[in-house]
């Protein structure tokens, strides 16, 4: 029999329709697993008593036929998402204590579902990396190793980041599934490192509110799950309109989970030139060129396109986002909540407060972001950066103008790497891990990773497909087409236990 931590999330909603076994019990299997993961470290914080008590209520509701779309299933909520009550750090030492008096539109939305929270899951501090390294609470290690020969290496990997927790505990089946965040890649990266799938919808999509910005233009809420139809349940309950958040739009939720069976067959997918980058490993270029002949064999059509301006994607990201971060963490300075270390008068206070309370990755963004912001270099760097993301979109549009539904792409270029082996290195090849991704963002596209196969060493390989904005629906047929041929990734060894 299946234990129950390790059932999607959803046969979990049909079996606890059918009343196979309890909320409680699904809860209570997860929080084991959880207390047996600890070598992970994909929770900053378990909460067992909130989860038995949201479970038991989920219970009731069932009893009564009342059961609402996530009723009883148990969740992990990246700990980016304000959670009433509940410690909420976004990784960083400077929101030491902070407990937030209101909840986030897109936890809220799930509660109201009936979703259950387990707990907060680690990230990258201020969702600022790729390897979940740099979170004040320690490493996340992936839950996969790699294999030489049959023997696993003793290696710990990376589950990439920024949402490296979530990733990591989908794929541990530590939660059903778990909200996540992408600002240049942070949900589709850390999903293919660890063979999750993970959906970065259309900015707009899901509201910010309640969410610790780090480049508020780029930021948005996502799910990863197990599933493609994983996905598309949470995204149906995280998405809408909030009109606490401007960027927030009005427009109906579609059936995102009914659009899985949709087929591509009458679909023309792009695939860009330029995304043959130099340097590719000759197995993420055959896993493409697979991915797009799965598509093909579905009913689609498959031709190249151009994107020209995808080769300046990255240096303007890591202008525009570093300087809107430089903007956003000034509100961090010990005086309304979190850190505080005094000094001798309130600049002191100030510079000791930061200094102590950021870690080197969060204090060498803002460093350039306030200077691409100052005066004499805002025109030369700031201004020219937004012109090119203007290029970019404009890229997109005449893709999808020419009669492209979806673009095929790579999701990283390579898969998962070791504990360290960046980390203290040129973080320039840190930021190259962005490479397939940050393009979504700066154009505001939706896009999704999803598990493809594996490498040499048996680690996963995802494929990501971008959508016309607001159509999430065909990402989710798409993606669903490739998940068939693929057939299901699931970890070879639990060693943590």
């Amino acid at each position: 029999m299946t234990a129950l931590n390790e059932l999607t999330l959803a046969e979990a909603r049909d079996g606890l329709k059918a009343k196979d076994f309890s909320a409680r019990e699904i809860a209570q299997a997860h929080l084991d697993a959880i207390e047996k993961a600890q070598a992970l470290n994909a929770y900053i914080v378990a909460t067992p008593d909130r989860a038995l008590k949201m479970a038991e209520v989920s219970d009731e509701k069932i009893a009564k036929g009342e059961a609402r779309p996530l009723e009883g299933l148990p969740l992990g909520i990246k700990d980016l998402f304000a959670t009433q009550g509940v410690h909420t750090t976004a990784g960083s030492k400077i929101l030491e204590g902070f407990e937030p008096h209101y909840e986030s539109n897109v936890s809220t939305q799930l509660w109201r579902d009936g979703a259950v929270m387990l707990g907060k899951l680690n990230l990258d501090e201020f969702a600022m990396g790729s390897s979940n390294e740099t979170s004040a609470y320690g490493k996340t290690i992936s839950p996969w190793r790699r294999q030489e020969n049959g023997t696993f290496s003793d290696a710990p990997l990376v589950p990439g980041g920024s949402s490296g927790g979530s990733a990591a505990a989908v794929a541990a089946h530590l939660c059903l599934g778990a909200t996540a965040t992408d600002t240049g890649g942070s949900i589709r990266q850390p999903a293919a490192f660890t063979g999750t799938v993970g959906i970065k919808p259309t900015y707009g999509r899901c509201s910010r509110w309640g969410i610790i910005a780090f480049a508020s233009s780029l930021d948005q809420a996502g799910p990863i799950a197990r599933t493609v139809q994983d996905c598309a349940i949470l995204l149906g309950s995280m998405a809408g309109h909030d009109p606490r958040d401007t960027t927030s739009v009005d427009m109906p939720v579609p059936d995102f989970e009914a659009a899985i069976s949709r087929g591509v067959k009458g679909l023309t997918i792009g695939i860009p030139r330029e995304y043959r980058v130099e340097g590719m490993p000759a197995e993420i270029q055959r896993l493409w060129d697979q991915g797009a002949e799965w598509l093909k064999e579905a009913g689609a059509t498959v031709r190249e396109i151009s994107l020209p301006h995808t080769q300046y994607a990255l240096p303007a990201y890591y202008i525009v986002a570093p300087a809107e971060a430089s903007s956003n963490l000034a509100r961090y300075d010990g005086v309304r909540y979190g850190l505080r270390v005094p000094g001798r008068d309130i600049a002191g206070m100030y510079e000791n407060t930061r200094a102590a309370g950021f870690g080197r990755e969060v204090k060498r963004r803002i460093m350039i972001g306030t200077y691409v912001l100052s005066a004499g270099y805002y025109d030369a760097y700031y201004v020219r950066a937004q012109k090119i993301r203007t290029l970019i979109k404009r890229d997109f549009e005449a893709a999808y103008a020419s009669g492209i539904d979806a673009i095929l792409t790579p999701a990283t270029p390579s898969a998962a790497f070791g504990v360290g082996e960046m980390a203290s290195a040129d973080p320039v090849e840190m930021y190259l891990n962005d490479v397939f991704t940050v393009t979504v963002n700066m154009a505001g596209l939706p896009g999704i990773a999803v598990p493809a196969g594996l490498d040499a060493q048996g680690l996963p390989l995802g494929l990501q497909l971008i959508g016309r904005p607001f159509d999430e629906e065909t990402l989710f047929a798409a993606a669903q087409v490739v998940e068939n041929a693929a057939g299901r990734i699931s970890l070879p060894k639990a060693w943590w236990a």
